[in-house]
């Protein structure tokens, strides 16, 4: 597939190309969205909200374990298969899938205690704006956990610029730390994985 085509897709899967990269994404991401949701700390009474949630991958297990789930993905063609993949979880109100954006979140203040995002950051805006509006839908002490694959990965890619932004993992950990996140943490898995995560606290 062309790399245009993989990361239009990749930004927001839609149609038949849409299904397929979502099928190729569970299985490439799947080690990495593990490794993220293991540092989420979930907990039984938890409200947690994922951003930009794709093929689903890291949804079975937070909606298994915590209280709450809000996914929210800028793809509606995502947002519709979650919906009726998990539609048992949907109608006892455990789950909950949305259309939107990091920069403007669809939940009001203070709604959630974990928020996880996996391979999302290069299509944001800006992750100044990413980093804040997660602040703001995180209670006092939630935590947050981003995982990327860096900038100096992500270049030998060679995925067209104007839609994927490579992150250097010090840009990702500053955006958080000026959003307001304390014991702000960048960590990789023993091994050469390729990616990481980011991780912090809402005070």
């Amino acid at each position: 597939m062309a790399p245009r085509f993989v990361a239009r897709q990749l930004s927001r899967p839609t149609g038949l190309g849409g299904r397929i990269i979502r099928s190729l994404m569970n299985r490439g991401n799947a080690s990495l969205n593990s490794y993220a949701v293991e540092q989420l700390r979930l907990s039984a009474d938890d409200r947690v909200l994922e951003i930009g949630f794709g093929g689903g991958v890291a949804l079975p297990r937070p909606i298994r374990e915590a209280a709450y789930v809000c996914g929210v993905d800028a793809s509606p063609d995502v947002v519709k298969a979650a919906t009726t993949r998990f539609a048992n979880d949907v109608s006892a109100g455990r789950a909950e899938f949305r259309v939107g954006m990091v920069e403007s979140l669809p939940s009001p203040d203070a709604a959630f205690d974990k928020a996880l995002s996996v391979n999302t950051v290069y299509f944001w805006k800006s992750l100044e704006s990413g980093a804040r509006e997660i602040g703001r839908v995180l209670k006092p002490g939630g935590r947050v956990v981003l995982g990327f694959v860096p900038k100096a990965r992500m270049d030998r890619m060679n995925m067209p610029a104007d839609i994927f932004t490579p992150r250097k993992p010090d840009d990702v950990a500053a955006a958080l730390a000026d959003a307001g996140f304390d014991a702000v943490e960048v960590r990789k898995p023993r091994g050469d994985w390729g990616w990481m995560t980011a991780t912090g606290v809402r005070t």
